[in-house]
């Protein structure tokens, strides 16, 4: 295949299987969904990230939610192939080796996208280098830096050792891999015999470059200065490329990877407005995030759509057919999940839940403008609406960032929270949030919770892997939600239209507890309105919100246009 036209997807985290710790949370699942779709499809692609030896890291939480992070290491050697090429790459003035682990990917028929992580830890290289490809977002901006240059630089490197000569198209699934563009203009300048980078061989570049942008948030911007840029990656004619590497006397990943590509997206309709926002006079369109339905479709959900439509795993959309399955049926699954759900909080936490009451999930990251703690920030009135209508049971699960102490502190005032609340409404927290967990959680939940200060979420994707099972989102209407909800047929809004300014948290909190209480577990009470809206979720936006759609939208707009 590598003698046909590839795309070459960058990524510094991808999610390839539950137990390979080399992915941090949206992102690599994400980058994991896009890869499983293109083998489903049978796209040539061909994966590109790094191995992390020893993953984001291991969450462990104390008695009050104090929260420590452990090495998840493992052994690439037991899992993956490892590739006899060697590419070097100069950092700091010294050769850094680096070879490559491959691991399959394999679609619904023959199909196969192999994935490439790269690994510095190598006899040939001294002992501080040999650790740069072991954490994922670890370190300090030195490191960080060392690691986006082996990705971006080393990553086409080892691809053309490999063989694939061939790319028509590099997708940089965030500015991590930005550096790649470096080695393409230098890569396209010797070819030609220029000394430094004309405006005609920055365009050829920027028509090899697809960029997708992930965040809002300005801190998700890698940005480092240039002279650490210059002592890591030494004085590079092609940085005498004008207005394409600096920003403001620094380098700012985004912004490389905005002038380098051709197709930029974001990742929601409301996101690529609000990045247009952020980087005025660049083209950005915008491409829906889905999920991968196969692999996040619970097993009794599974088995229900082979029985129905036996066709969903190779056509996503046929999921729309769902609404004419029987709503007990339906029904009955989502108990199955409910159970094996309460089964795992059980064994991990010692709560027993019960099935009868209305159970919320929220799970993603810890940090604050996700606000975690909305939910629980009038514990009165809490109580109160779970008094008056059969009780509430919520179950969280998520990671701060080692360095987020306002993250970190906001899973303290969750475990605070929970002991307040212990009488009156069950609260579980499941530490070490990762892939198996999710499966659980948006399956097993009855209301799939979502609260981001708006507009600061990009796409959100655990609302769709809940709609694929079933369950109703209860969310503000930013990122994916603006698209997916429908008010009382595929779940509920928080607060404000999307398009109001940013409402501050005492009035989200209002509207959630207003709605919870009149509107939400009314419908859960009245178990055929509730059924009704599960087939709607998997009907509606299972069949949409899936990264076969997603999949097919860069192939049409940013592959092979």
């Amino acid at each position: 295949m590598k003698e046909h036209p590839v795309v070459a997807y960058f990524s510094m985290e991808i999610a390839l299987r539950a137990d390979l710790p080399t992915y941090s949370g949206g992102l690599g699942v994400l980058a994991g969904d896009t890869i499983r779709a293109a083998a489903d499809l049978g796209i040539n692609l061909v994966g590109v990230s790094l191995v992390h030896r020893k993953g984001y890291f291991r969450q462990r939480l104390d008695a009050d939610g104090t929260q420590h992070e452990e090495p998840e290491e493992w052994n690439p050697g037991a899992i993956l192939q490892e590739m006899p090429q060697r590419v070097t790459i100069d950092l700091e003035g010294r050769s850094v080796v680096i070879r490559a682990w491959k691991y399959d990917v394999r679609g619904i028929g023959d199909s196969i996208v192999p994935v490439f992580l790269l690994d510095a830890d190598l006899s040939e290289n001294r002992e501080p280098d040999r650790r740069l490809t072991d954490f994922l977002y670890g370190g300090d901006q030195r490191y960080r830096l060392c690691q986006e240059a082996i990705l971006g630089i080393a990553g086409v490197r080892i691809l053309r050792a490999l063989g694939y000569q061939n790319i028509s198209r590099y997708h940089l699934n965030e500015g991590h891999s930005a550096l790649l563009g470096l080695e393409l203009l230098e890569e396209e300048m010797s070819r030609v015999g220029a000394i430094d980078p004309t405006p005609e061989i920055v365009e050829i570049i920027r028509e090899r470059c697809a960029f997708t942008t992930h965040t809002p948030i300005p801190a998700g911007h890698d940005r480092f200065t240039l002279p650490l840029v210059e002592a890591v990656l030494g004085q590079r004619h092609a940085f005498h490329a004008k207005n394409v590497f600096c920003c403001e006397g620094e380098v700012n990943m985004t912004h490389l990877a905005l002038n380098l590509s051709r197709y930029v997206n974001g990742v929601a309709k409301k996101h690529a407005e609000t990045t247009r926002l952020m980087f005025a006079n660049y083209p950005i369109s915008a491409i829906t995030n889905g999920v991968h339905a196969a692999t996040w479709a619970a097993p009794a959900f599974a088995e229900l759509f082979d029985k129905h439509i036996p066709d969903w795993r190779k056509d996503n959309a046929s999921l729309r057919y769902a609404i004419s399955i029987s709503p007990q049926e339906v029904w009955n699954a989502h108990m199955r999940c409910k159970t094996e759900l309460f089964d795992a909080v059980k064994k991990r936490t010692g709560i027993e839940m019960n099935q009868d009451v209305i159970t919320l999930g929220f799970a993603r990251r810890a940090t604050g403008y996700k606000r975690p703690s909305l939910l629980l920030q009038n514990p009165s009135r809490l109580r109160s609406i779970a008094a008056g209508s059969g009780g509430i049971q919520i179950i969280y699960g998520g990671k701060a960032h080692p360095r987020d102490q306002e993250g970190k502190d906001l899973i303290k005032a969750i475990f605070r929270a929970k002991d307040l609340l212990k009488d009156d409404v069950k609260i579980a927290y499941l530490e070490n949030y990762e892939m198996e967990l999710g499966r659980l959680l948006t399956a097993g939940v009855d209301l799939w919770v979502n609260t981001p200060q708006r507009p600061m979420e990009a796409s959100g994707t655990s609302g769709m892997k809940a709609a694929l099972n079933g369950v109703p989102s209860f969310s503000i209407l930013d990122g994916w939600w603006l698209e997916g909800c429908i008010e009382g047929v595929t779940g509920w809004a928080i607060g404000e239209n999307g398009d109001a300014p940013p409402s501050d948290s005492a009035q989200d909190s209002q509207s959630l507890y207003e709605k919870l209480e009149k509107t939400v577990i009314p419908t859960f009470r009245n178990r055929d309105a509730f059924m009704s809206m599960m087939l709607h979720c998997i009907s509606l936006n299972g069949s949409f919100f899936n990264t076969h759609r997603m999949m097919q939208q860069y192939v049409i707009n940013a592959y092979f246009r």
